[in-house]
């Protein structure tokens, strides 16, 4: 079974930029950096497929919208699927800074919508993730959606994109070593 990676975000022009994309961001870089080739469609996702070294991998990106996320691992279901050591999701997180990253093997959606439907889709919370800081919602906004719907400004997405190759590493140390060696050589 391909190791699958789904990174969260909301389709269309207007979500682009927005804090709440950073998984999208993430897994557009790893597609790239792996020469994977174009992203085409998958069940409700974008998908690219290649290997890595020999291990075969899937990333995706859904194209509903966060909160209905996990219809996006249709494209994923297998007998053999098993998202405790085959998934990787890759997530926005208030609870970190631009620049700071967090692996984390299973644990409750903490309020994020689309960890919700990740895991109502599955029926568990023992998958692993990567979280990815975009920063607190700052006094001013009434609203978290407000927060993670607006624009990432400059010197935070400078914060985001400093820890692209870091991040990338981590993502393939866990394709290759599994999540535990990942989370013990990337969070500090």
């Amino acid at each position: 079974m391909a190791k699958a990676i789904v990174g969260l975000g909301n389709p269309g022009p207007e979500y682009e930029r927005t804090r709440h994309n950073a998984g999208y961001w993430l897994a557009e870089h790893l597609v790239a950096r792996w020469g994977l080739g174009n992203f085409r469609r998958a069940d409700e996702a974008l998908a690219a497929s290649g290997t890595l070294g020999s291990v075969p991998v899937r990333v995706l990106k859904p194209t509903t919208f966060m909160n209905a996320s996990g219809n996006a691992l249709r494209a994923l279901r297998s007998p053999t699927f098993n998202p405790a050591e085959d998934l990787l999701v890759l997530v926005d997180d208030v609870a970190f800074e631009p620049g700071v990253f967090r692996l984390k093997g299973a644990g409750s959606a903490g309020g994020h919508n689309g960890l919700k439907s990740i895991e109502s889709a599955l029926h568990r919370q023992d998958y692993p993730r990567l979280r990815i800081g975009i920063g607190a919602k700052p006094a001013g906004y009434d609203d978290l959606a407000d927060w993670v719907l607006g624009k990432m400004q400059p010197e935070a997405r400078a914060a985001f994109d400093a820890t692209l190759e870091a991040m990338s590493e981590a993502v393939e140390c866990w394709l290759i070593d599994g999540i535990e060696r990942a989370m013990n050589r990337f969070n500090r």
